[in-house]
């Protein structure tokens, strides 16, 4: 629950109004009254200034009419146009004024406004005047001036008004939740929520650049440690790559590479996966070869090539002949003569099949 002070300025004395305030609902708290001297002399002690929002009412006195005829009601569109349609009507030039208006009603196609103006320089001594006690306040109205226009009549501004205070509660009350006028516009615009905003705004930001840092550096800390992490291990792939490869000095990818040396291994698989040299060779010294010399010997998946060196021809057809035993489909592929008087041949065969 936060509290509101209401300021009762009249010409001789000062009222405040102390409310608990909830929403939109004003509990009578206390009340106070002080003199005043002259037009701006008053005094308010230091308790009135721990409250939430402060309203300030002014006198009739210290604020200015006129009435004038406008073709449209909107109060933002009348305080629009007023500098320009009471120009002439304001000795000291409307620059040197604020204003507000009260829609007064309506005749035909035309409606009734009152301008409710006060001097600057007025405004802004009782202003200061009331940010000495540590007041600021978020609305400036004139409580005389909601009973007035209830039943308007321009004399009826000239005549103060004699109220008691506790006969005001209501109609300050009244003025909190919704004041007829608001004096507090242009340069003298009620900014405290804002530059509160402001300054939240302003540790948000600073708040939010400070995390983007540590996220940037968190973020950074996580790139050096990725690439010497990456670089570790690309040292470690190049020292695997050198002993498995000893050879290969001209190293550019070593991944690359890699990938290049298992393709080659895969296109050989087809021809070294299922053949079994040693169970060949078993097999060859199981037959007679007296005369013949076996020089060279080759096998894959599909073909056995014998390749060597006999007396005579006869020779070459009796190992032929011993080799069905053992192998398939062999042929005698090329048989020619050395130059040492023996003969060179070659025999191609098939594994048998069982």
């Amino acid at each position: 629950m936060g509290k509101s002070l209401f300021i009762d300025l009249r010409e001789k004395e000062l009222h405040t109004y102390l409310f608990d305030s909830r929403g939109g609902s004003h509990t009578l708290r206390e009340t106070s009254t002080y003199p005043v001297s002259g037009q701006y002399e008053f005094s308010l002690p230091d308790a009135v200034a721990d409250t939430e929002y402060a309203y300030l009412s002014l006198p009739l006195s210290f604020l200015n009419f006129r009435v004038i005829e406008l073709p449209f009601s909107d109060r933002d569109r009348i305080r629009e146009v007023l500098p320009f349609e009471l120009e002439g009507m304001i000795l000291s030039g409307s620059d040197r004024v604020i204003f507000d208006n009260v829609v007064l009603g309506s005749a035909g196609r035309k409606f009734r406004v009152l301008a409710v103006y006060i001097e600057k320089d007025v405004l802004k001594k009782i202003l200061d005047k009331l940010r000495s006690f540590g007041i600021d306040p978020v609305v400036i109205t004139c409580l005389d001036l909601r009973e007035k226009t209830r039943d308007f009549s321009l004399p009826d501004l000239l005549i103060p008004a004699g109220t008691e205070p506790q006969d005001r509660v209501e109609p300050a009350i009244e003025e909190m939740r919704k004041s007829l006028i608001n004096l507090r516009r242009g340069e003298f615009s009620y900014t405290r929520d804002l530059e509160q905003s402001k300054k939240s705004l302003r540790l948000t930001a600073a708040l939010t650049a400070l995390l983007i840092i540590v996220l940037s550096a968190t973020i950074l800390l996580k790139i050096i440690s990725a690439r010497s992490e990456a670089s570790a291990v690309k040292n470690s792939i190049r020292k695997e790559y050198k002993d498995l490869f000893p050879d290969d000095r001209n190293i550019v990818n070593e991944l690359y590479q890699i990938k290049s040396r298992m393709k080659e291994l895969r296109e050989k698989e087809d021809v070294f996966v299922g053949v079994n040299p040693l169970d060949l060779l078993v097999k060859l010294s199981a037959i007679e070869r007296q005369g013949i010399v076996l020089n060279e010997i080759t096998e894959d998946r599909v073909n056995i090539v014998l390749k060597g060196e006999a007396q005579s021809l006869s020779d070459i057809q009796q190992i032929k002949d011993r080799l069905e035993s053992i192998l398939g489909d062999v042929t005698i592929a090329d048989s020619k003569t050395s130059g040492r008087n023996t003969m060179l041949f070659t025999i191609t065969a098939k594994e048998k099949r069982g």
